[in-house]
């Protein structure tokens, strides 16, 4: 049997995702959160590996109404055998952890990744099927309309905000699965073949790291959005803002004023970044949190906040 000299962190590496993939399995996998005016605590539909939880019951007593099919852990035969590969992948890395082999920890990260791959290709067939296949005589029907939740991430689905992420138990699978990447490549030697060219790997890593790096703002259509207190389309990019929630939904607004005010009637959201129009600019949006604000004068914006923001303190002096 092949096995490396000093092979502690693999085993401590295996031992820690068999742990959390075992732990996994006691906490939900999956969730989507939808979010409505009518329910300002929002709903969420909670996926664990054997069935499904949370407001599933609320949710599918809305999904009547637009003839979408009910929700029940019956349905899905997932549900019957996902625990099972879930811990079996536990049990492989504990068994490897006791006699760490390259190849067969790649080949266990290979096989983990291809289920991770199989899970979401289903999540995915799961919820084209329950958001396409209606029926033709429901009470509330919009022509072209489908209501497929997203596969990761937001999508608006009429005045439901729909967010899919994962739940703690995914979060702990995917923290696994980086686990066992991190042991192939320590098996594999892999990041000893770039220690002599760190330089041309160095770029590459500030790509990677640019890549992986927060979202920002986006841009605002002057004369096409509209701002999400007011109602107002936005026609003045000086006085524009806009919020990104951490869910990654933007919020956009024709004045500052509107945005203080959203945010403080919309507790519920947990916010990543505030944006603000910059004065100077046509329509360029700065980070609030390092702008220079003026206020009053002649500065006139569109809700009668008369605020301005300013890129630096001396601009704001100058003006």
């Amino acid at each position: 049997m092949e096995t490396r000299k000093n092979p502690i962190l693999t085993r401590m590496l295996l031992i820690a995702s068999g742990v959390l993939i075992f732990v996994s399995l006691l906490y939900p996998m999956w969730q989507i959160q939808l979010e409505a005016p009518q329910y300002p605590e929002g709903l969420v539909l909670k996926l664990h590996a054997h069935k499904i939880g949370g407001d599933w019951e609320i949710i599918n007593g809305l999904n009547h109404y637009i003839g979408m099919k009910t929700l029940h852990t019956e349905n899905f035969v997932e549900f019957s055998f996902l625990p099972y590969v879930i811990a079996g992948f536990g049990l492989l890395a504990l068994i490897l952890a006791i006699f760490p082999n390259r190849k067969r920890v790649v080949t266990l990260f290979t096989l983990f990744l291809i289920f991770a791959v199989l899970a979401a290709v289903d999540f995915y067939r799961w919820n084209y099927e329950y958001g396409h296949d209606l029926d033709p005589n429901a009470a509330i029907q919009v022509p072209g309309m489908a209501y497929q939740p997203p596969l990761l991430g937001y999508k608006q689905l009429l005045n439901f905000a729909a967010y899919s992420i994962p739940d703690t138990g995914g979060w702990m699978l995917i923290t696994a699965g980086v686990l066992l990447f991190i042991a192939v490549l320590i098996e594999t030697k892999f990041l000893n073949r770039f220690k002599k060219k760190s330089v041309a790997v160095a770029p590459l890593l500030l790509l990677f790291m640019m890549s992986c790096a927060p979202e920002g703002p986006k841009p605002i259509k002057l004369n096409t959005d509209n701002c999400e207190s007011c109602k107002m389309t936005i026609s003045n990019g000086k006085f524009a803002a806009q919020v990104l929630t951490k869910k990654g939904r933007h919020y956009k607004f024709d004045d500052v004023a509107c945005m203080i005010r959203f945010m403080n009637e919309n507790h519920q959201h947990e916010y990543a970044g505030c944006y603000v129009g910059d004065y100077l600019q046509d329509n360029t949006q700065i980070p609030a949190e390092t702008a220079f604000y003026l206020q009053g004068g002649k500065i006139n914006s569109p809700m009668r906040g008369n605020v301005a923001a300013f890129s630096n303190k001396e601009q704001a002096d100058q003006y």
